[in-house]
């Protein structure tokens, strides 16, 4: 079923010089939706409707949850009507393949996701370091005009100004997958979700561009995706860094028209 992501609603409009008049707007729906895994509830995240079995799924792939266990569907509500939950619970199933999940208490929030809920060395358990010789097929210099093109294809921004981006590319700069989202990390968790159940990860040779900062949890999960490049048109924090580094990821922020910084690898070759 498809949901509205949009709602339209009166306000009033003041520009200065001018009289205040009553008019339509277009804001972003914002609604909780519930995440399980083989029914077991795992988390509740403030999303933007559209592409939940994607979030489902992607969340529970960076979250590290499946533990390699393969998904054997998705679905709304699991132990009753998706109607009667207003299609905002989705259940994950692996047919108990995967480990038992333990769930999160409270609600994430669209603004900061799961930030500092695992740190860089248990990521390292989980996680093999990147394979560079991948990242160093990415153009630099190709970089703004990426981010460009994927920024001018985001409709529910233009529209409403409230929502993340997040977009999956090729060396070549080919954008092949792009999703909007109230929370920076359900944008991301779509994009991921897409290719997962799309059997497209490892991301190997592909890189992700995110239109909010480049924060731990955005390294975690480009990270966690196998993408070799993560492009953020703002700035990362100082662990996001660290965790790009450890990861062999090449990090970029602050990409504009005429500039960009490169944070990860610590240098250029």
């Amino acid at each position: 079923m498809a949901r509205s992501r949009t709602d339209t609603l009166l306000v009033t409009r003041i520009v200065a010089g001018a009289r205040r008049r009553r008019q339509p707007d277009e804001l972003i729906v914002e609604e909780p939706m519930s995440i399980q895994l083989d029914g077991v509830q795992v988390s509740t995240t403030m999303r933007t409707p559209g592409h939940d079995y994607e979030l489902a799924a992607g969340f529970c792939h960076t979250e590290g949850v499946l533990a390699g266990s393969p998904i054997t569907g998705v679905r709304y509500c699991a132990d009753g009507s998706a109607v009667a939950s207003e299609f905002n619970v989705v259940t994950v199933e692996t047919g108990g393949r995967a480990p038992a999940p333990t769930p999160r208490l409270g609600t994430t929030s669209s603004s900061c996701g799961l930030c500092g809920s695992d740190s860089i060395d248990t990521l390292c358990e989980r996680l093999a370091p990147l394979d560079l010789a991948h990242a160093a097929a990415f153009d630099i210099d190709t970089f703004p005009e990426l981010c460009a093109k994927v920024l001018a294809g985001q409709g529910l921004f233009a529209s409403t100004g409230a929502v993340h981006g997040a977009a999956a590319f090729d060396a070549n700069g080919n954008i092949s997958i792009t999703r909007e989202d109230v929370g920076r990390h359900n944008a991301v968790d779509k994009v991921i979700g897409r290719m997962l159940l799309d059997q497209q990860l490892p991301a190997t040779g592909i890189g992700l561009f995110v239109s909010g900062r480049a924060s731990f949890e955005m390294v975690q999960k480009a990270w966690a995706g196998g993408f070799n490049v993560l492009l953020s048109v703002s700035a990362p924090t100082s662990l996001a860094v660290l965790t790009a580094r450890r990861a062999n990821l090449l990090l970029a922020g602050f990409v504009r028209a005429d500039r960009l910084n490169v944070y990860s690898p610590e240098r250029l070759g």
